[in-house]
C-alpha cells in the first residue's frame, strides 16, 4: 500500500510540474491553449493506456499520478467561468466544444490504439 502511495505521489510531482509549464508558456492569450493542450493529450493517453492494459504499477504511476495531476478540472472550470464573466460568449462555447469533444474523442483513439498493445 506505501509502495502504491509513493508512486501515485511521485507520478503526480512530475505531472503537476509539466502542466505548469505548459501554463507558462502557452497560455497568454484569450483561449488558455495550455489547459486545453494538457487535458487533450492526457485524454488521449489515459485512454491509451487503458486500452492497452498496463499493470496496476505502471497505471498508479503514470495514469493515477502524472496524468492525474498533469490534467486539470479545475483550472478548466475556472477559466470557462473566466471566459463568462469576460463576455467571451464564442470562446467560451468554442472552449467547452474542444475540450469535451475533443477530450472524448481523443480518449476513444487512444483507448483503440492502445488496444493494439495488448
Amino acid at each position: 500500500m506505501a509502495s502504491h502511495i509513493l508512486l501515485v505521489g511521485i507520478g503526480g510531482f512530475c505531472g503537476a510540474i509539466v502542466r505548469y509549464f505548459f501554463s507558462r508558456k502557452l497560455n497568454s492569450g484569450k483561449l488558455p491553449v495550455g489547459t486545453l493542450t494538457v487535458n487533450l493529450s492526457g485524454a488521449f493517453l489515459l485512454g491509451a493506456m487503458a486500452g492497452a492494459n498496463l499493470s496496476t504499477t505502471t497505471t498508479l504511476l503514470l495514469g493515477t499520478g502524472f496524468l492525474g495531476a498533469f490534467t486539470t478540472f479545475s483550472t478548466l472550470k475556472l477559466e470557462m467561468a473566466q471566459l463568462q464573466l469576460k463576455k467571451e460568449h464564442r470562446l467560451f462555447i468554442l472552449y467547452t466544444t474542444i475540450t469535451y469533444g475533443g477530450g472524448i474523442a481523443l480518449a476513444y483513439l487512444g483507448y483503440w490504439l492502445g488496444s493494439f498493445f495488448r
